[in-house]
């Protein structure tokens, strides 16, 4: 799947990516690379971000209602 030109999809390269008001809503981003992503205001219900790289992303207003963040990395990550 792609959104704002960028492949969604587990173990992808996020890195600095713009994913700000995004729906990815049940995305699969298990163990994604999203080192100062942002994911401002994103819909990430229910989305699989286990062992998902988030350090320094921007999570700000970000909706992760149900989403799953199991031994995701959130150092520095803006929530």
């Amino acid at each position: 799947m792609k959104v704002n030109g960028y492949e969604i999809k587990p173990f992808a390269d996020l890195v600095n990516a713009n994913l700000m008001n995004a729906n990815l809503e049940g995305a699969n981003l298990r163990g994604a690379n999203l080192v100062n992503a942002n994911l401002r205001s994103a819909n990430l219900v229910g989305a699989n971000l286990v062992v998902a790289n988030l350090d320094d992303a921007n999570l700000r207003n970000a909706n992760l209602r149900g989403a799953n963040l199991v031994n995701a990395d959130l150092r520095g990550a803006n929530l």
